[in-house]
């Protein structure tokens, strides 16, 4: 495999490689289209992984074309396909971009299909129960739900992303499409019209199918998100924006309880005494039960901290005892449902949703092989062994929103299984992402997914570093731990600022510090525009951003990916401290003390690596084409203070690196830096 193995490519390897090159079917169909010989090199090795029903993990550095470079050869092969993306929102860019483009330019008329998870096609069951409830909360949301109902009777997929101006996060969502636990099946009145299934049934007869990975985890794990299954007939999986797929993983193969579901189940409970004479009378009081004692659950743990394991919550006796009378309400709703079970299949369906979610609580609650956690230290790599689970195999924790709560189990090894899954489908697999490597290698992404000895490839960026970027590591700050060092960190990003005229990206590694940086701005009255992650709707204020032309926008963890803003609009982007994770999150310290108990060390098994991951992620916000030039500020001086700071520049792109805030003037003030800045090697 070229760039992997060093064997001869395969005939789909030649003829994947010519789609791709000057003068080839893409070339000669597409006005823009430029040829890239890592582009071709990837579309190879992906091809020949397709050939030979191999494993590929390939690293496509920004501007690479890895879209075109996995289509060619899925279409070229005619081998039955699945083409997972990492959202939905990337899902519907390659389905109705891309993918029509490549296969128009091939000259290919395979069948292609988009399939989403049953939470994105409206219900007709759900929509009906709707009608007339009391559930909407002000007239803007009544109305959205009166459109909804006439796009109903018009629309052939029953994709609610047709519905215009319905979010995501709309609260109409969970109200008009079905879940897993309240889906009625074949015994839905609803069922010959279900968009769910035929969203499956033309999957199953489709050449290429793109899903999400949510998508694809919940059919690997069996936890079926429609009816029939489409994976099992495929031939060959490209799994895009892989960097994503084992914390996903992680969720999909443990266990969840949130509030959302159980206050659903009593509502749904009533909604349907409707058709059933007498009902009510037995289902009204108990389902109100549930719901009180899911809100007071919450009221009771709002003394615990955000997140914590299921120890930590059993230290507090009031939330102990909302937990029994949560289980209490659970089991009071089952029991008035089991006369009526057989009076509707709605009934039937709630009260198999009342004892799933009692007996998920009552695994969550077992103390048997919990031990208290330890604190750990401050610096990630002097972190004091922990105490977790004595089962190894899962971690139990909580964590708290504004209004609600959710309850998991977590698998702290998801290799396995993963593997299994792979075997059994006797596919090629193809893993490809941005940030993949660490320090050129591959091992901690292959080890997460259970791969042994899969061919990988290196493809880089296209793009001149020399000339289209610089890095800026300033002196003098302190550790990152110092009061001191939020108002450090704008003191040396000023002046790039002032060089700039604004158009920069200002990402952190928590959001204490980013509200720090934000009052610290604000004090000193900065002339730029400044648009804070919280204060508006994240779409809303990248679309404020890009149209400011001289704003600065401030992110945290949750922005390292999707931020995605071409030419001068975004010019710089700075980094406050290496991502190294969170000490609050549960599953994180079980996984390193797991790695301890058996010999590895965590620091450079898992909290390295994956901070080297999540700095590329957000390194990658600067340069996103061809024409684009940008600033990279590095504040953390732990990067040439300690000795892993090596590994994290090593893994950036080869961008010239300077101490001098003199050189980003420079950099600003002129086409392009002659001579390039130094490189931190000639500066020490």
């Amino acid at each position: 495999m070229p760039g992997a193995t060093g064997t001869s490519p395969s005939r789909l390897a030649r003829a994947a490689r010519e789609a791709l090159e000057a003068g080839g079917a893409l070339a000669a169909a597409l006005e823009h289209f430029a040829p890239r010989t890592a582009q071709q090199d990837l579309s190879a090795a992906i091809a020949d992984a397709f050939d030979g029903r191999g494993t590929l993990i390939a690293e496509a550095g920004t501007g690479t074309g890895k879209t075109f470079a996995y289509l060619v050869p899925a279409l070229l092969s005619g081998m039955k396909t699945i083409v997972s993306t990492g959202t939905r929102a990337l899902q519907d860019q390659l389905y109705h971009r891309d993918l029509p483009r490549v296969r128009d330019a091939l000259g290919r008329g395979l069948k292609t299909a988009l399939l989403k998870g049953r939470a994105n096609y409206l219900c007709h069951y759900r929509m009906q129960q709707a009608r007339g409830e009391p559930r909407f909360h002000s007239r803007e949301m009544a109305a959205q739900f009166q459109r909804i109902v006439a796009w109903s009777g018009q629309t052939k997929s029953g994709d609610l992303a047709e519905v215009e101006g319905l979010g995501e996060d709309s609260p109409l969502v969970p109200v008009v499409t079905s879940t897993t636990d309240n889906c009625l099946g074949s015994d839905c009145p609803f069922f010959s019209d279900c968009f769910v299934v035929q969203a499956r049934q033309r999957a199953q007869a489709a050449d290429l199918v793109v899903v999400n990975h949510h998508l694809l985890l919940a059919d690997l794990a069996l936890k079926q998100e429609g009816f029939g299954e489409i994976l099992p007939g495929a031939q060959a999986f490209v799994v895009d924006e892989a960097h994503q797929l084992p914390e996903l993983a992680a969720q999909f193969f443990g266990e969840a309880l949130s509030a959302r579901p159980l206050v659903e189940l009593a509502r749904d409970a009533v909604a349907e005494c409707r058709d059933v004479p007498g009902a009510l009378a037995a289902v009204q009081e108990p389902a109100r039960a549930l719901e009180q004692a899911t809100r007071a659950l919450r009221s009771a743990m709002d003394d615990l901290p955000v997140r914590g394991t299921r120890l930590r919550a059993a230290e507090l006796e009031a939330s102990e005892a909302a937990l029994d009378a949560l289980v209490d309400a659970l089991e009071g709703l089952a029991a008035a449902l089991v006369p009526l079970e057989a009076s509707s299949p709605g009934f039937e369906a709630c009260l198999f949703r009342a004892r799933d979610h009692a007996a998920r609580l009552r695994r969550w609650r077992n103390l048997e092989a919990d031990v208290e956690a330890a604190a750990p230290p401050a610096d990630p790599d002097e972190r004091a062994p922990l105490s977790v689970p004595a089962d190894a195999e899962s971690v139990r924790w909580y964590e708290l929103t504004a209004r609600g709560f959710r309850l998991s189990r977590t698998p702290l090894d998801v290799s396995t299984p993963l593997a299994e899954h792979r075997e059994r489908s006797r596919a090629a697999w193809v893993f490809t992402s941005a940030t993949l490597a660490v320090g050129g290698h591959f091992e901690h992404f292959a080890r997460k997914l259970g791969l042994v000895e899969p061919a990988t490839l290196l493809a880089p960026s296209p793009f001149d570093w020399a000339t289209q970027a610089l890095s800026y590591l300033p002196n003098g700050l302190p550790e990152p731990a110092s009061r001191e060092y939020a108002a450090a960190v704008v003191d040396a990003v000023w002046p790039v600022l002032e060089a700039s005229a604004g158009r920069a990206f200002l990402l952190f590694a928590s959001h204490r510090a980013l509200r720090d940086v934000a009052a610290l701005l604000r004090e000193a009255q900065a002339p730029w525009p400044l648009f804070v992650q919280g204060d508006a709707p994240r779409g809303l204020l990248l679309e404020r951003f890009r149209a400011s032309g001289n704003g600065v926008l401030l992110g945290a963890a949750s922005f390292r990916e999707g931020v995605d803003v071409a030419g001068d609009a975004l010019s710089v982007v700075v980094i406050d401290k290496l991502p190294f994770a969170a000490p609050d999150d549960p599953v994180f310290e079980a996984r390193l003390d797991a790695i301890r108990r058996h010999g590895g060390n965590p620091f450079r098994d898992e909290q390295l690596p994956q901070a080297v991951i999540a700095l590329k992620q957000g390194v990658g916000r600067l340069i996103r084409t061809e024409s684009d030039r940008g600033v990279l500020v590095l504040c953390d001086p732990r990067l040439l203070g300690k000795q892993y700071g090596r590994v994290f520049l090593d893994s950036l792109p080869p961008v010239p690196r300077t101490r001098d805030v003199g050189d980003v003037r420079a950099f600003f003030g002129r086409e392009c830096p002659e001579p390039a800045a130094p490189t931190v090697d000639d500066l020490f």
